[in-house]
C-alpha cells in the first residue's frame, strides 16, 4: 500500500517538526534544512541608518531635480525660422527670429540647409548682435546640394571669437 502525499511536505524527504513548549497548545512550527535556504532575515534597520539613507535619497533626487531644470526647464534663448526662400541651386535665404533673456548680450545661431533627400547641404554661424526685444536676422547660406528648405538648428551665448564684433 502506498503512503499518501501529504500537502506541504518537503521534496526532498520527510519535514522536520518542532514543538514549542513555551506553554499553552503545543504548534508545529517547520523548520528549514540547514544550508538550504541562506540565513534568516536580519533585523528591523537600525534609526540612524534608515535617516541616512533618507538623507541621500533626498540629496539625490535633488541632484536629479535641478539637472533636469537646467536641461529641459526654459531656455535663455529661444529662436524661430521666421523665412526662407530657395534663391537657386546652390544658396537659401534665411531669416531666424531671436528672443534673449538677456538681451544686452550678442548670440551666435547655426542656420542650416536641407536637400531634397534630407541631408544637411550646407551650415552657417551667423552672429546676433545685441538688441531689446526680438531679433531678426537674415542671412545667405551657400549650399552643396540644391535646396528646398532652410532651417535653424540651435542658438547660444558663447560666440567665436571670428564673429565677434570687437
Amino acid at each position: 500500500m502506498r503512503t499518501p502525499i501529504v500537502p506541504g511536505a518537503l521534496r526532498a524527504g520527510v519535514a522536520r517538526v518542532s514543538r514549542s513548549t513555551s506553554g499553552g497548545a503545543g504548534v508545529a512550527q517547520r523548520t528549514l534544512p540547514e544550508g538550504r535556504y541562506g540565513s534568516r532575515a536580519r533585523g528591523p534597520v537600525s534609526p540612524v541608518l534608515r535617516w541616512a539613507l533618507l538623507v541621500v535619497a533626498l540629496v539625490v533626487g535633488g541632484v536629479v531635480a535641478w539637472i533636469g531644470y537646467q536641461n529641459l526647464g526654459t531656455q535663455p534663448i529661444e529662436s524661430e525660422q521666421a523665412a526662407f526662400e530657395v534663391l537657386d541651386d546652390s544658396s537659401v535665404e534665411i531669416t531666424v527670429e531671436v528672443a534673449r533673456d538677456r538681451p544686452e548680450r550678442p548670440a551666435v545661431c547655426i542656420v542650416r540647409a536641407r536637400s531634397e533627400d534630407g541631408d544637411e547641404a550646407g551650415r552657417r554661424e551667423v552672429l546676433v548682435p545685441p538688441a531689446e526685444g526680438t531679433s531678426r536676422v537674415t542671412t545667405v547660406l551657400r549650399t552643396s546640394k540644391p535646396p528646398v528648405t532652410g532651417e535653424v538648428f540651435g542658438c547660444s551665448y558663447q560666440v567665436p571669437a571670428y564673429l565677434s564684433t570687437r
